[in-house]
């Protein structure tokens, strides 16, 4: 068998070989894809309790929705039939551009499947913003305010 060098000076590709490359980043592609939901799906959450720093003063354009601890629904402390929260969200926040923002206080003894059943509800008829209420411990008080009384100006600028 003859060789040929192609002439007295033979040069070299330097082009790099990416199909391994390739090959590697697609398997780790799949491997994520797979352990990724695997992870999530596992996660179990304790929600914290609440602690206000100051009272939540209800504004009077504030929507507040209520859940007593058998799970019947108080929008703006009136009383409504559960399968009218969707109706009655939905007509309060159509017309609104913006705020569209539902505080949640529901009885802490209540099944926190129900007061998702509720968000749920709201997410999916205007609202865009959940935000939840609890009440304020006994002698909690807010870093700002503790910072005024050690500094001497009691509040005031």
């Amino acid at each position: 068998m003859a060789m040929s060098t192609g002439g007295g000076r033979s040069t070299v590709k330097a082009d790099p070989n990416v199909t391994p490359m390739i090959d590697v980043m697609l398997v780790l592609l799949i491997i994520f894809m797979l352990v990724i939901p695997a992870i999530d799906a596992g996660f179990v959450a304790v929600p914290p309790n609440g602690q206000n720093l100051k009272p939540h003063p209800e504004e009077d354009d504030d929507q507040v929705l209520g859940i007593d601890v058998n799970g019947q629904y108080y929008l703006n402390k009136k009383p409504i039939r559960n399968a009218e929260l969707a109706t009655q969200l939905k007509s309060i926040y159509d017309v609104r551009t913006k705020d569209k923002i539902l505080y949640v206080k529901a009885h802490k003894d209540l099944d926190y499947g129900k007061v998702l059943d509720a968000i749920d509800i709201a997410a999916h008829n205007g609202v865009t913003v959940t935000g939840m209420i609890t009440d304020q411990r006994v002698g909690t008080v807010s870093r700002v305010e503790s910072d005024r009384m050690i500094s001497g100006s009691g509040g005031k600028k």
